[in-house]
């Protein structure tokens, strides 16, 4: 057993070292200079494979959430396919959505603007409670795509 060990620690050890990024695209999308730099990316493709990273739903402008949840849940959505479509790919093309929400009494107010930005069958998603988010948003949503073969 000690010998079989070894033997495949020793094949792992010689297998190459890839660099990080190999592969892979980084998003990252303009932000308000109040933001200042921050040590994430909006998204990161990896093979055909697109990870949306977390999105809120900020004014430009202030970068502040805005005070109705309805325009809140526009934001955040824009900002969401912004995203997509700098990676080349269409808001379709989610197969995966998390939507994380301080207020669940808000659910029908999200999905009334949500689904305005899809056509035909929807992504699965979870719509998750949340006690508090960034800067004070009422949403946050991310993501997982894939570009279809055509």
């Amino acid at each position: 057993m000690f010998a079989r060990t070894l033997a495949v620690i020793g094949i792992i050890a010689t297998l190459p070292v890839m660099a990080a990024d190999a592969g892979r695209s980084y998003i990252v999308n303009e932000r308000p200079a109040s933001l200042g730099t921050l040590p994430f990316s909006d998204a990161v493709l990896s093979g055909s494979t697109l990870y949306v990273g977390g999105h809120l739903g900020l004014d430009p402008a202030t970068g502040l959430a805005a005070q109705d949840p309805q325009v809140e849940a526009r934001l955040v959505m824009d900002a969401v396919k912004h995203t997509v479509e700098r990676a080349g790919l269409r808001m379709d093309d989610l197969v995966s959505v998390t939507v994380y929400c301080t207020d669940l009494e808000l659910y029908a107010t999200f999905n009334a603007v949500y689904a305005t930005y899809f056509h035909g069958k929807y992504p699965a998603r979870a719509f998750i409670g949340a006690a508090k988010l960034l800067r004070n948003s009422h949403f946050e949503v991310m993501g997982v795509a894939t570009r279809p073969r055509r």
